[in-house]
């Protein structure tokens, strides 16, 4: 072989090289955006979760889910993670639920992804719940749907004065997933219920007041707590609920203000409970007090199907395990897709 074809032999080789190197770095950058979506770390004696997608409130995709249930299941594995915390990116929002978008997009595309991402989330919701290791889920900003299924099933719970809780499904046609079914009647009274039906929202103190969150700490102080949770030494369970406790004891925004719904108690335990919504609606009008007639307009705006579908749900929930509520949910999620 003469040296000029020795030289194209050399050239097409570093051609292809360098090819091969541009598509790898490529395909390396994609991973790295996606991997991006969900930060995972550990950190002292703690696995951390960070929900990594600020410009879009942190929704959830199902590579997300994916990379948090295989992690999770690792750590609670672990000697030596004692604890595992997850927050939310940018201040804004802990998560404001699943990305429908996406699976909007998809579905447009002809791919059938409901099924796969509605399964693989609610497996997720169960494995937070079931979780052997204590979870501190950290719900500063907002939290709706699928946030609610990350943080409510968990064992800590720390809400700030910026969190701002709602179920707000029965007005897109769904109902409250994420194990909604198991968490809500199981509140004071009637309360989830009401929240269910309606889509009300909660703020800052009054998630914790309501039993959602298991505590409240002001927001300036969050980083700190994260940083004191972090610094424990083989934490047991108590260790860490301690911390939690002088946090939350310390803590001072709207300290001195009552439940907001307080007031309004008694009215929504005689009239969200009924066994059906004609039933729910007619309460209402009967009581006829300003706040009844609201809850009354509110509700004429949803979806009839959903709110039927969320009594139903709430009612054969409250008697279920996680486990179970969240299959039935699943049936009832691809029943809604249809």
């Amino acid at each position: 072989m003469g040296q000029r074809e020795v030289w194209r032999l050399m050239s097409r080789f570093n051609a292809f090289k360098r090819t091969n190197t541009i598509l790898h770095h490529l395909r390396m950058s994609k991973h790295t955006d996606a991997a991006a979506d969900v930060i995972l770390e550990k950190k002292g004696c703690a696995g951390v979760i960070t929900l990594n997608r600020p410009k879009f409130l942190n929704a959830l995709t199902l590579n997300m889910i994916r990379q948090i249930y295989s992690q999770l299941k690792k750590w609670e594995q672990d000697p030596e993670t004692f604890l595992i915390i997850i927050k939310g990116a940018g201040g804004k929002a802990f998560c404001a639920g699943g990305d429908i978008r996406v699976i909007s997009e998809a579905e447009k595309a002809k791919q059938n992804i409901a099924p796969v991402f509605f399964r693989e989330e609610y497996m997720l919701n169960n494995a937070v719940g079931s979780c052997q290791k204590p979870y501190v889920a950290l719900i500063h900003g907002i939290t709706m749907g699928g946030g609610v299924g990350l943080s409510v099933h968990g064992q800590f719970r720390v809400a700030t004065e910026k969190c701002l809780f709602a179920m707000p499904e029965t007005a897109i046609g769904l109902f409250p997933d994420v194990g909604g079914g198991y968490f809500l009647p199981r509140l004071q009274g009637k309360l989830g219920y009401f929240l269910a039906l309606t889509g009300f929202r909660l703020k800052g103190r009054d998630v914790y007041r309501a039993g959602i969150a298991t505590h409240f700490v002001d927001s300036e102080k969050l980083a700190m707590l994260e940083e004191d949770l972090l610094a424990l030494k083989s934490p047991s369970k108590e260790n860490i609920a301690s911390v939690l406790e002088n946090y939350h004891t310390e803590s001072k925004i709207d300290r001195d203000k009552s439940f907001m719904l307080e007031e309004h108690m008694d009215k929504i335990n005689s009239c969200f409970s009924a066994n059906t919504v004609e039933e729910i609606i007619e309460n209402l009008k009967q009581d006829g007090s300003s706040f009844a007639l609201e809850q009354l307009k509110v509700i004429n705006k949803m979806s009839p199907t959903s709110l039927k579908i969320t009594l139903r749900q709430l009612m054969e929930g409250s008697s279920k395990t996680l486990q179970e509520v969240l299959t039935m949910e699943y049936r009832l999620s691809q029943a809604c897709m249809f």
